[in-house]
C-alpha cells in the first residue's frame, strides 16, 4: 500500500480537473493504496517571501495551511499534482504551492513518483508542455523524485465538458498503476 496526496489546483469546485481527480483517485484505491485529496481552492495560503528561513529551520515562517500541505507532501509515496492549465503552464494556485514547498528541499522526503493531471480549454499540440516543464522544473530539484505518468484532457472548458470522455479512463487506469 502507498500513500499518495493528490493536489488539486484547480479553483472550480466539479470542475473538470477535480472529474480527471476523482477517476485517478479512484483506480489508486482499488489497487489498495491510501490517497488523500487536497483541494487548494479550500486552503488559505499566500506567496512564498524568499527569506530562505526554511532552510535552516525546515520549514516556513508562514503560518498558514501551505506548511501542513508541505509536511504532507513530505511524508507521501506519491504526489499528484492535477491542474488546469492557464496560459500554457500550470494554475498560480500550484505555482504558489510549489513555491512554498521549499522546506522540503534538503531533506529525507519519501516521495519518488510524481504524477501530473491537466485538463484545458485547447486541444493543440503544445497546449500541456508548459505545465510539464513548469512542475519538471520543481521535481528536478529532488535527485529521488521523477515524474512517473501524465494525463492531459484537452478541449474541455466548461463544467462536466471532460463527461463520457475516454480520457477518464484513462486517470483511472493510470491510478491503478501506482
Amino acid at each position: 500500500m502507498k500513500k499518495i496526496l493528490i493536489i488539486s489546483s484547480s479553483p472550480r469546485k466539479n470542475g473538470n480537473s477535480e472529474l480527471l481527480v476523482k477517476e485517478f483517485a479512484n483506480g489508486a484505491l482499488e489497487k489498495g493504496n491510501q490517497v488523500e485529496t487536497i483541494y487548494l481552492r479550500e486552503k488559505q495560503y499566500s506567496f512564498c517571501r524568499g527569506c530562505l528561513a526554511c532552510q535552516k529551520i525546515k520549514h516556513c515562517v508562514i503560518d498558514d495551511d501551505a506548511v501542513e500541505i508541505a509536511s504532507k507532501m513530505h511524508d507521501s509515496d506519491i504526489i499528484v499534482f492535477a491542474t488546469p492549465v492557464y496560459y500554457y503552464s500550470v494554475s498560480g494556485q500550484l505555482k504558489t504551492m510549489l513555491d512554498r514547498a521549499n522546506p522540503l528541499f534538503g531533506t529525507d522526503y519519501k516521495f519518488n513518483d510524481i504524477y501530473i493531471l491537466a485538463t484545458a480549454a485547447e486541444n493543440g499540440t503544445g497546449t500541456f508542455d508548459g505545465v510539464e516543464k513548469a512542475i519538471q522544473g520543481w521535481v528536478d530539484c529532488f535527485e529521488r523524485a521523477k515524474i512517473s505518468g501524465t494525463v492531459f484532457a484537452g478541449g474541455v472548458n466548461d463544467i462536466n465538458d471532460i463527461k463520457g470522455n475516454e480520457i477518464l479512463k484513462q486517470a483511472y487506469e493510470l491510478g491503478k498503476t501506482v
